[in-house]
């Protein structure tokens, strides 16, 4: 759904849900203020047991002038008229029509804008990515999409805001749509430390306060579960924050449960468990988890979490599925760990076209940069010798220049997506970290093909990897079951990871004695 297939309708009326957060606030006034310029008859309401309270957003709305129409009986809004219903249009942000956490007002027609999983599927018109971190990047984007430019500050302010506190102040970002909304906003910084300052009440004090004396630990595995009160989940973050600084406590979760299902913080302070990555697995099949390496957060939906686990309590819940993370997960470190080839197949790379770029040909040498993928952020500094390749999924992964020179032929050709490879769902771009200017990665890709001289041992992942490569000793790569692990014939060292579907678009299985014996002697 795009915002212009909403222009037929008039008057159209916005709804956040009930006790609306910075993050609904922002989105519907973004739609507010789009659909007013537009000079459709507007309105911008929310409804539920009370107003607005809460210091920060009291705030928000004072100094963002922003005015959204609290309605205590919403019926009012439709007693009067023909059929009892909402004339026009009526749009549900952050939430979704017919759900528990947002009055039901009878409309005509009515749409949907929301971050969160499907609760009311059927929608006609809908426009819902759980995959995104707030509302607010949602509709940014819509925004976009219509070639509508955000100049005005106090919204640029608002968006970046309800992103802001519905990622626990940045920590749990990961879709890279997120931090390019972040990154491109016009924001005074100054307000949101303002209303960052004015987030916690007594009452959410004593929430803390409370949730801190009762915990559970596990003291194989260094980690510690808290569940709290209902409570803003900048407060789950926070607690979060505090329990990771005892000295036992390696890896932590503090959730709480609401009507509509669980809000979990997760932090980490050591390199082998990464939070998003903790979060995602906590998260897998009944919700969604992510964020940084160190902070992370994720929802739960209470309906997926009742489908399948209708009589466990939330916090045996949290308990097995940490366990089962540690105990059914291997770590593998390259250049220290010897991999046993005897259970593994030798595999040839591909003749396919991949796209490569020469670092040097984007940005001078010494320079700092961040390659932003969907996969998530890799930070870099440019070199001569580093080559960023780009695969059959517009997946991103360094390489070095003496490795492009000797194992593909080098058309020249610019590189484009096409029936060969497919179109990526964000395009990779690099972020210079000393001016902030924003570059596309495949505007500066050529293409080249394998030539046959990449030769691989490989094998399906029937659980859990994470593979320290010699790229990088702080970061793991995921591996999963269905995954393959793969060694270069060429250097035992180089362990890495290939997804599944990336794996047998880009290899082959080697189906003769010569080859394997090529492969064999490479290993001498």
């Amino acid at each position: 759904m795009k915002l212009s297939d909403l222009m037929a309708y008039n008057p159209i009326t916005i709804q956040c849900h009930d006790n609306p957060d910075a993050d609904a606030i922002a989105s519907g006034y973004a739609l507010y203020t789009y659909f007013r310029e537009a000079g459709k008859d507007v309105r911008f309401i929310y409804s539920g047991r009370n107003t607005i309270q809460k210091p920060n957003l009291c705030l928000m709305l004072k100094h963002l002038n922003i005015c959204p129409e609290y309605t205590e009986r919403p019926e009012e809004l439709v007693e009067d008229m023909q059929g009892h219903r909402l004339p026009g249009l009526l749009i549900t942000v952050d939430c979704q029509y017919g759900a528990g956490n947002v009055t039901r007002i009878p409309a005509e027609h009515v749409a949907v804008i929301d971050h969160h999983q499907v609760e009311i599927a059927g929608m006609e018109r809908s426009e819902i990515n759980p995959e995104l971190g707030s509302c607010s990047t949602l509709v940014w984007d819509m925004l976009r999409k219509e070639q509508y430019e955000i100049r005005d500050t106090d919204l640029g302010t608002a968006l970046y805001y309800g992103l802001y506190s519905d990622t626990n102040q940045f920590s749990e970002i990961h879709n890279p749509l997120d931090m390019d909304m972040r990154d491109a906003l016009p924001c005074e910084k100054s307000l949101i430390k303002l209303f960052r300052n004015s987030n916690l009440s007594l009452h959410e004090l004593e929430i803390a306060g409370v949730a801190l004396i009762r915990h559970i630990y596990n003291d194989d595995y260094h980690y510690a579960i808290i569940r709290a009160q209902p409570c803003d989940p900048n407060i789950l973050g926070l607690i979060s924050d505090f329990l990771l600084q005892v000295a036992e406590v390696y890896t932590c979760v503090v959730y709480n449960e609401w009507e509509e299902g669980f809000k979990f913080s997760v932090r980490s302070c050591i390199k082998e468990v990464q939070a998003n990555e903790l979060a995602a697995f906590l998260a897998d099949g009944v919700g969604s988890g992510g964020g940084h390496h160190e902070k992370a957060g994720g929802f739960i939906s209470k309906l997926r979490y009742e489908e399948n686990y209708p009589t466990l309590h939330s916090e045996a819940f949290f308990s097995e599925r940490l366990n089962d993370y540690f105990d059914n997960t291997k770590i593998i470190v390259a250049g220290e760990d010897e991999i046993d080839l005897s259970g593994m197949e030798p595999y040839v790379k591909k003749r396919i076209p991949l796209g490569y770029v020469r670092a040097t040909d984007v940005l001078p040498a010494g320079t700092p940069i961040t390659i932003r993928t969907l996969e998530g952020d890799v930070d870099m500094t440019v070199e001569p010798e580093l080559i960023i390749m780009i695969g059959v999924k517009g997946e991103v992964y360094p390489s070095r220049k003496s490795n492009l020179e000797k194992n593909y032929d080098l058309t020249g050709e610019s590189y484009r997506m096409t029936d060969w490879a497919v179109k990526p769902v964000y395009q990779p771009t690099v972020h210079n970290r000393r001016d902030g200017s924003v570059l596309h990665l495949a505007d500066y890709a050529k293409i080249c093909i394998a030539n046959g001289e990449t030769h691989i041992h490989a094998r399906e992942l029937t659980g859990r990897v994470k593979v320290f490569t010699t790229w990088d000793g702080e970061k793991y790569t995921l591996g999963r079951p269905g995954d393959f692990l793969a060694v270069r014939c060429d250097d035992r060292n180089d362990i890495y990871v290939v997804e599944r579907d990336i794996f047998f678009k880009t290899y082959d299985k080697m189906r003769n004695q010569e080859e394997e014996g090529r492969c064999g002697d490479e290993n001498s």
